[in-house]
């Protein structure tokens, strides 16, 4: 039997599902003795462990057909040519088309051009890839949004994935029923920029307008979850939503960026500090369970010791819990590359410093759920996780995708430890 190509990941969870996308789509074609990288491009270092990886897996295996993908692939594709490593780059749109698979596949006996990278500012539409049940069994996720019209001076994503594109919600429902009907417990709602979804269709809906419309629609889905969101762009039906709906779950992660009112100019950001402040305020009046997460940048360009200490100071103002924390690194073509720069061990130590922040909030907010109750959705025979995305470690087995109430009894490092009731057995 020949071998199955080999997948390998990099990035967000919308390239993890991507990827699932194309393993999908490889396996159709019959494509065999193929890797295939699926790199990132939001940061240099992620460039460099694309790089880093690709020698890696040639020297595993040398007979393979080496193809490398994704939004690096698709801002930077004479890198990845001129790699010795590579025989084939394509480009974020390419990846995926069947045609692109089916021409790899052994029997196909036409040529396949080394780099397919096409013009994505070119693209209209985000549909046709939609997959049942990336995930676990028990979380699935559906894209309904594609690429970003904004142009955050630090931020080389939207060339690699182009302008903002949207899922119809007639598609979006049909495949969540689909994955309800298979006995998914949650869904999880992803994009590249989630709430612009629907500006580029027919009335302009927004994304509370997809998420009532889910939750109308699909009433056997027991949760709906929303991946990162700009708060500022939330509408007035999502606010609803939380305040009414308690199948959303009370997890938002917002792309904040940074806490200081002129650093977000220079970002280009289109929310100030109070803002960020005043929606999280309004969400947990609305929802005091509510938790939230955030997307933060150390050591941006111009940064000062006095804006840095305004995100530091975000975390305890906005009561952020999950925390996702880049070290700032320079983007060729972005504007922000070419401001000065603040120097490479400032920004290391302002990083760690964020890091630490984070930690001390997750701890703080597992040490408040100690005799508490939850509603724990099984990802494997022992763990789990709360609405709020906490991970609960179980002390006896039991069915992984069931939704099971658990006494909290303890903490162990970052998760939390739980007992669950005899009647969830």
């Amino acid at each position: 039997m020949a071998d199955a190509p080999i997948f390998s990941n990099h990035g967000c969870r919308l390239n993890a599902y991507e990827t699932a996308a194309m393993t999908e789509l490889a396996t159709a074609a019959g494509v065999t003795n193929a890797v295939v990288v699926n790199t990132c491009a939001v940061t240099a270092e992620a460039v460099r462990k694309a790089r880093q990886d690709i020698r890696k897996l040639r020297r595993a295996h040398p007979d393979a057909k080496l193809i490398v993908t994704g939004c690096a692939a698709q801002t930077e594709p004479a890198t990845f040519s001129a790699m010795a490593e590579v025989d084939l780059v394509i480009g974020n749109t390419e990846k995926m088309r069947p045609e692109t698979w089916a021409a790899l596949a052994p029997d196909f006996t036409g040529t396949t051009e080394p780099v397919q990278v096409d013009d994505i500012m070119s693209v209209t539409e985000t549909a046709g890839h939609l997959i049942d049940g990336f995930g676990t069994r028990s979380r699935a996720y559906v894209q309904v949004q594609n690429g970003c019209d904004h142009r955050c001076t630090f931020c080389i994503i939207p060339f690699g994935r182009g302008n903002s594109r949207s899922v119809p919600a007639g598609v979006v429902v049909d495949q969540i029923r689909r994955l309800a009907d298979r006995g998914f417990q949650e869904i999880v709602l992803t994009g590249v920029d989630l709430t612009s979804w629907g500006a580029d269709l027919p009335a302009t809906p927004r994304l509370g307008d997809l998420v009532t419309r889910i939750l109308k629609l699909v009433p056997d889905l027991p949760r709906l979850r929303i991946s990162s969101i700009d708060s500022i762009e939330v509408d007035e039906a999502l606010m609803a939503c939380i305040a009414t709906e308690p199948r959303l779950m009370p997890h938002l992660h917002l792309s904040l960026q940074h806490g200081d009112n002129l650093i977000l100019k220079r970002m280009k950001r289109r929310h100030s500090r109070d803002d960020a402040i005043r929606f999280v305020e309004e969400a947990r009046r609305l929802r005091p369970d509510m938790t939230f997460g955030a997307d933060i940048i150390a050591g941006f360009p111009t940064e000062t010791e006095a804006a840095f200490a305004n995100s530091l100071a975000l975390v305890r103002d906005c009561h952020l819990t999950w925390l996702h924390v880049f070290p700032y690194s320079p983007r060729p073509g972005t504007p922000a590359a070419r401001m000065p720069q603040v120097r490479g061990p400032q920004i290391k130590d302002r990083a760690a410093r964020l890091r630490a922040a984070g930690e001390a909030a997750v701890q703080a907010h597992l040490a408040a759920q100690l005799g508490q109750r939850h509603n724990i959705l099984m990802e494997s025979a022992r763990m789990g996780r709360t609405t709020q995305f906490a991970e609960v470690h179980l002390d006896s087995d039991q069915p992984e995708g069931r939704i099971v109430p658990v006494q909290i009894t303890g903490q162990r490092d970052t998760v939390l430890l739980g007992r669950a009731d005899a009647l969830a057995a």
